[in-house]
């Protein structure tokens, strides 16, 4: 397994955001990662790459405990975060190399110039990172999260911003990086999940509810109605 996430759970002062949340993911696998607002997505995938400590539980990347050898478990892995922080006084391929450099690659500037194909940032190198749109934004904060062609990618909310044709570009860079990667991606859109999850994993008040193949799920938006009503 790429991923295996065992028994992990988050506590805020009195509440609990995440409860004894597990799960594996196989190299080849997108699973998408669904639940009301709330619900401990965000907080799940913070645990997952390390951003926020765990309160019980452990987590491993390709056999790594991330806590225990987490430089070594984090440079096997991708992360695009729901804010997306980036430099915005930094031109696209400046930052892109600046990220590369620190995973200390080989060949920096051609991984760069493969990427920004891979992501549709051909048209936009010209300009600083601040004046890009919010959908070229979410494009570049793609673009650090595979630069160093990791064997697993997490992703919040990976096409928000993005209009319907941009969302079908990444969409089918997802679906290509899917081959031999795992990836998990939380999404609100529904119809976006059910074109290209092979799975989907439903979190309710902190806890998995629901771990579905896509052969499954039917109905999304009845099933997740029906999942997140209490």
């Amino acid at each position: 397994m790429i991923l295996e996430v065992q028994e992990i759970s988050k506590n805020y002062g009195s509440q609990q955001a995440v409860k004894n949340v597990s799960f594996a993911i196989a190299p080849g696998e997108i699973v998408g990662f669904l639940g009301p607002n709330g619900a401990g997505k965000s907080t799940t995938l913070k645990m997952i790459t390390g951003c926020v400590p765990l309160d019980k539980g452990a987590v491993k990347i390709n056999g790594i405990d991330l806590w225990e050898d987490a430089l070594k478990a984090k440079s096997l892995m991708g992360f695009l975060p729901e804010d997306n922080p980036l430099y915005g006084e930094m031109y696209i391929s400046e930052y892109l190399e600046y990220v590369a450099g620190l995973y200390a690659m080989d060949h920096i500037k051609e991984n760069v110039t493969e990427v920004i194909r891979q992501t549709g940032l051909q048209a936009e190198t010209a300009k600083k990172i601040e004046q890009l749109s919010k959908g070229y934004r979410q494009r570049v904060g793609l673009a650090q999260a595979i630069i160093h062609q990791p064997k697993l990618l997490v992703l919040d909310e990976p096409t928000a911003g993005l209009d319907p044709n941009q969302t079908t570009e990444i969409n089918a860079l997802l679906l290509s990086l899917g081959r031999n990667k795992g990836i998990l991606f939380s999404s609100h859109t529904l119809s976006e999940v059910a074109t290209i999850c092979t799975r989907i994993l439903f979190i309710h008040r902190g806890e998995i509810v629901a771990d579905l193949s896509r052969n499954e799920i039917g109905d999304l938006e009845s099933l997740f109605k029906e999942l997140t009503v209490n």
